[in-house]
């Protein structure tokens, strides 16, 4: 796995803005023997793999012996949460407390903060969540948690790969953009790359700010090896990624439109250092 992740950094990292990787299996690997970039962007997760808990409630939790202040200090430009989600789910108000401490932490070691919530059903005969309940659900999540913390909002579409209707697709990606209070991107959630392009021009059309991709991408790598895998990580996995960044820079919405983060900046005084 480290040697795949290896892979993929060392074919696509040049061609993105950022890369976002796990301590567990890849980012000290990554940056010990140089496939990142200096000049690319790093997004390190803070949370375990997986979830505890039944599959209606799960539960994320924070990597042991891993911390916000350490992903800083291994050279970050942000950090990841991953948080399950369901706002009606039993667990929801622990799963909020812990969005809180992160966002804390992060605003603390003056990070920014991407957050990942990924739905699930109430329901355990009906996972994952389909249709008009999975968009209910993926806007409430977006509503709910960009008001508790966190800087970018990482979201799922709104409506899983079953459903093809433009129509509805804009109707609800409208909705997910009115529902955030934070600028957000779009994750692929491991559709093949031309749905997904499709999906984030909907997306930007209706207010995100880019995407954040994986098997989207390099789905078909995983099953190559060696100079087939690098090959088809220069050419192929390149030219998808350029065309998502095509999208998003022709239609996406500035994430500094929407940010608190740059709400109100005027331009500095001499002074400007001084000022608290």
């Amino acid at each position: 796995m480290i040697e795949f992740k290896r892979a993929v950094v060392r074919g696509l990292a040049s061609s993105a803005s950022g890369v976002l990787l796990d301590p567990e299996i890849g980012v000290a690997q990554c940056i010990v023997d140089g496939s990142l970039p200096a000049r690319t962007g790093l997004v390190v997760a803070v949370e375990a793999t997986g979830y505890s808990g039944p599959a209606t409630a799960r539960r994320s939790a924070i990597l042991e012996g891993w911390s916000v202040s350490q992903a800083k200090r291994i050279g970050a430009s942000a950090i990841k949460l991953l948080l399950y989600y369901h706002p009606d789910a039993p667990n929801a108000a622990d799963q909020e407390r812990l969005l809180e401490t992160v966002a804390r932490e992060a605003i603390a070691e003056d990070i920014g903060l991407f957050v990942e919530p990924l739905s699930f059903s109430l329901d355990p005969d009906q996972q994952p969540l389909r249709g008009e309940t999975r968009r209910a659900v993926v806007v409430e999540t977006a509503r709910r948690l960009t008001a508790i913390g966190g800087d970018i909002l990482k979201a799922e579409f709104p409506y899983d790969a079953a459903v093809t209707d433009a129509d509805r697709w804009r109707d609800a990606c409208a909705e997910l953009d009115a529902a955030t209070v934070v600028p957000w991107v779009l994750l692929s959630g491991g559709v093949d790359g031309s749905t997904f392009e499709s999906q984030a021009r909907v997306a930007c059309e209706a207010g995100a700010s880019g995407v954040l991709v994986g098997r989207s991408i390099w789905a078909e790598a995983a099953t190559l090896h060696d100079r087939e895998r690098a090959t088809f990580l220069e050419t192929e996995g390149r030219a998808r990624l350029g065309r998502l960044a095509t999208i998003v820079n022709d239609v996406g919405v500035p994430w500094e439109s929407r940010s608190p983060l740059v709400a109100g900046l005027s331009e500095p005084t001499d002074a400007w250092y001084r000022d608290p």
